[in-house]
C-alpha cells in the first residue's frame, strides 16, 4: 500500500506542479520578468529590505546565481542595492517604486488566481486541504 500511496502522491504533485508552472510562466512574463526574478521580487517585497545572503538562502540559491538575478533587476530599475559602509560584503536589497508596482501586480494576480481555486474547494473541505498542505510542506522540508 505504501508504494501505491507514494506513487499516487508523486503523480498528483507532478500534475499540480506542472499546472502551477504554466500559471507562473504566464503571469510572471506578463509583468516583464522571469520566473526566478518573480520569486526574488516577491520575497524582497514581503521582507521590504533583505540582505543578498538571506535572499539567496530563502530561495535556496547560491550567492552567485542570486547576484546575477539581482544585477538584472537593478539594471531594470526594479530593485536597488545598498552596500553597508561598515561591512562592504553586506549588501541589502529593496524594491524601487517601479519594483513595488511590479510586486503589487504579481501579488494581486496571485491573490485573484488562488482565491478562485480556494473558492472552488467545497467549503467543508477547505480546512482539511490547508492542513494537508501544511503537513506536506513540512514533510518535504524534513526530507530535503
Amino acid at each position: 500500500m505504501s508504494n501505491q500511496g507514494s506513487e499516487t502522491l508523486r503523480e498528483l504533485l507532478r500534475i499540480l506542479v506542472r499546472n502551477l508552472g504554466i500559471l507562473e510562466k504566464s503571469d510572471a512574463l506578463c509583468c516583464g520578468v522571469t520566473i526566478s526574478q518573480c520569486h526574488a521580487i516577491v520575497e524582497i517585497g514581503r521582507a521590504e529590505k533583505i540582505s543578498l545572503i538571506d535572499l539567496a538562502e530563502l530561495l535556496e540559491l547560491d550567492k552567485s546565481t542570486m547576484s546575477r538575478t539581482i544585477n538584472n533587476l537593478v539594471d531594470a530599475e526594479i530593485v536597488k542595492r545598498e552596500t553597508n559602509s561598515e561591512n562592504r560584503r553586506y549588501i541589502s536589497i529593496q524594491l524601487t517604486d517601479k519594483g513595488a508596482a511590479v510586486f503589487k501586480n504579481i501579488e494581486d494576480n496571485m491573490f485573484t488566481y488562488y482565491a478562485g481555486i480556494f473558492n472552488t474547494i467545497p467549503e467543508d473541505k477547505r480546512n482539511q486541504v490547508l492542513d494537508s498542505l501544511q503537513i506536506l510542506v513540512q514533510s518535504v522540508r524534513d526530507n530535503n
